[in-house]
């Protein structure tokens, strides 16, 4: 049996007290929660804050996770966050891979496979993000770019403690939703390349509430990945109670 996880992608968005006044509103849209696992990946200067207020939530399903991690314990890169931190404060999901990592910041493939490893090692289970551009779609590259992501990014890991995240690169933040059908196809061949067959795999790319049933009623899609529609309470809320 597949798990569902449900997971918002904060980004560079909101400061304590915008966090604080989310979760106080969050908890009061929500349904019964059935089975599926609700993560919350919020910036760093956030994570500590939201790890004292999360039990006040009441969501059992609901976990915050960090939005990447880098594959040392320790040592002299500025700017970046260890999976001992994380683990510090009670982290268990993390980020990986994600477009906006790779375009703007220099991940690769295998900076990419070394945070898996790492976090893995450390109890952390990873979001492997992958995608194609506009570019390599039009190119009819879907494919064969993905599963070179793929190759390079799974080498030693643990498939049996990863979730991967498919976001079509062309429709993040572009309100250009990918169809429905046609994620359910590639995530179906996301699937069909890995030795696991029961690992989560998510949609992401302009997710919102108005489509969110549509897409969990696709039979290969185990989630979504969502990013700005998880700014709002009540609109994440109702992804996270969708109704396939």
């Amino acid at each position: 049996m597949r798990k569902v996880v449900i997971a918002g992608n904060w980004k560079m968005y909101k400061n304590q007290s915008e966090a604080k006044a989310f979760f106080s509103e969050f908890p009061k849209h929500l349904q019964a929660i059935a089975d599926q696992q609700i993560i919350i990946c919020v910036p760093y200067t956030n994570l500590a804050i939201v790890q004292t207020i999360l039990p006040s939530v009441a969501c059992p399903s609901l976990s915050i996770g960090a939005q990447n991690v880098h594959w040392a314990d320790s040592g002299a890169f500025t700017g970046e966050i260890s999976a001992p931190m994380l683990v510090e404060l009670g982290i268990k999901y993390a980020v990986i891979g994600h477009s906006e990592r790779r375009q703007f910041f220099g991940e690769t493939d295998d900076t990419v496979n070394k945070r898996i490893k790492t976090a893995q090692a450390h109890g952390i289970t990873p979001i492997l993000c992958v995608g194609e551009s506009k570019l390599q779609r039009d190119n009819n590259e879907t494919e064969t770019w993905i599963f070179s992501q793929l190759a390079n990014a799974l080498v030693d890991v643990d498939q049996s403690n990863l979730i991967i995240a498919y976001e079509p690169i062309w429709a993040i933040g572009t309100g250009d939703t990918c169809q429905s059908s046609e994620a359910n196809r590639v995530i179906g061949l996301i699937r069909s390349k890995l030795d696991h067959q029961n690992m989560t795999i998510q949609y992401g790319g302009s997710v919102k509430p108005d489509n969110i049933d549509e897409i969990m009623a696709q039979p290969e899609i185990d989630g979504v990945l969502v990013g700005g529609a998880s700014l709002d309470p009540a609109g994440f809320a109702r992804i996270v109670n969708y109704q396939p």
